[in-house]
């Protein structure tokens, strides 16, 4: 059942830490999952996190300590001393431990990894920290099981009883040579079926999915999702087996890469949270609401060029909004699809066939709207047949325009390099407005005759 954070526990904790009560909160939390407990420090003051911090054993406040927002985190780790963080981070694997490692400044860093008391562990996490955090060296961690293709079967399941007292979890046994170049994997059902004195190389399967360390990590991602992997090793330039990725990091990584879209799609131009300050907010806002305002200068130019068709036909001024929205609705439906595709690599075809496709689309839906808009003008707003078939034309022809534009600018972006996510946001909202209002009066001028 999930343990839901209430404002009378948090009241009751607070009670109990205030009346130092180290015996009862211990109790309290015990059986309280270390995500949970995050959740609750986050809710205390500093003082008060950092008192519960202290009281819990270590094996359970490191996991907390990955769990914490960033800010608390902070703020608790300024309170520990450089051994009592090492101790923390003998607790982790070293994957999360660099990551922890990675938030200190620079002399703290130095203290901390010195005061580690396992060498090969402290080893391990600088040789992560040289990595780009977003890359699969960044992702990966050391910690893995792996046999040499010269073992026998016996061999191989005594050095796995060894190696697997550092490993959390074993998803997969990985072949190396005696280079530690990957070779492959090792079946467990295999190694259970097999001859103890039967040769790895007889048995392993030299197929296996691995990235380089400077794979991107959404590329790692697109890949474990595809194939479906729980875990991916990682290798050097050299082909040298030196981690493996876990389901676990990688989920972290789609849901970063999925808010940075959503914020992109929003026009929020910087990774910021609703905690960030005025200063931050407004300066990851601003831009995109700078751009809307310009958008919006251009489409009343656009309107005053055609001050004389609204002076003579003032009933095509009301469509104006219908028109604008319409397009910008169209235009980010498209550009959302797109990019769902290029995100997930399935955007198969070619890009003719994909045009001809959206064509086809918005042409049946503008057809079908375009019927309900003159019949519905005519006896709801009493439009005369003339100007509803023109604003109907001027719908279907928006419509089609703005869903070739949402297909056609994502990809253009994803082309050069730049997020695809931006054409979802106020980019293609703003250009599909302008487009919008000046093919409508355009194709009204041409039928209205003004």
């Amino acid at each position: 059942m999930e343990f839901k954070v209430s404002k009378d526990f948090v009241a009751q904790i607070e009670q109990y830490v205030e009346e130092n009560r180290e015996k009862e909160l211990q109790n309290l939390l015990d059986d309280i999952h270390y995500a949970d407990i995050a959740e609750i420090m986050g809710e205390l003051s500093d003082s008060e996190a950092t008192y519960i911090f202290h009281i819990l054993d270590s094996e359970k406040t490191a996991e907390i300590l990955l769990e914490l927002d960033e800010e608390v985190r902070e703020k608790i780790l300024k309170e520990l001393s450089s051994k009592e963080i090492a101790e923390e981070l003998d607790e982790l694997s070293t994957d999360d431990a660099a990551d922890i490692i990675a938030e200190l400044p620079q002399d703290r860093k130095e203290e901390v990894i010195s005061e580690i008391n396992d060498v090969e562990h402290a080893k391990d996490i600088v040789d992560l920290l040289r990595y780009d955090e977003d890359t699969a060296g960044g992702l990966m961690g050391k910690e893995l099981v792996k046999v040499n293709e010269n073992w026998n079967v016996l061999t191989c399941v005594k050095e796995m009883r060894e190696q697997a007292v550092n490993v959390q979890r074993v998803h997969s046994i990985y072949v190396i040579d005696d280079e530690n170049r990957l070779k492959g994997r090792l079946s467990l059902k295999d190694l259970l079926t097999t001859s103890t004195k039967t040769p790895v190389s007889d048995v392993y399967i030299p197929k296996v999915d691995y990235v380089k360390v400077n794979t991107p990590g959404v590329e790692v991602a697109r890949i474990m999702q595809r194939y479906d992997l729980e875990a991916i090793p990682v290798v050097d330039e050299l082909g040298r087996l030196v981690g493996r990725i876990t389901i676990d990091d990688i989920v972290d990584v789609i849901k970063e890469e999925a808010d940075k879209d959503y914020q992109l799609a929003a026009g929020i131009s910087q990774d910021v949270e609703a905690d960030d300050s005025i200063l931050d907010l407004s300066r990851a806002r601003l831009p995109w609401l700078v751009l809307a305002l310009l958008g919006g200068f251009i489409t009343v130019k656009v309107l005053g060029l055609f001050e004389t068709a609204m002076d003579v036909h003032k009933e095509l001024f009301y469509f104006t909004p219908l028109i604008a929205a319409m397009a910008g609705n169209v235009g980010v439906q498209s550009s959302a699809i797109i990019v769902q595709g290029l995100a997930n690599n399935t955007l198969s075809g070619s890009l003719w066939k994909r045009l001809i496709k959206e064509v086809s689309l918005s042409l049946l839906n503008s057809s079908i709207l375009a019927v309900i808009l003159i019949v519905g003008s005519h006896f709801l707003l009493g439009v005369t047949y003339d100007v509803g078939l023109t604003v109907s034309i001027s719908l279907i022809s928006v419509i089609v325009i703005a869903s070739l534009i949402g297909t056609f600018v994502p990809i253009l972006l994803n082309k050069f390099g730049i997020d695809p996510a931006l054409a979802t946001g106020p980019f293609i909202t703003t250009s599909n407005d302008i487009c919008g209002i000046l093919i409508y009066f355009s194709i009204a001028k041409m039928i209205l005759g003004f």
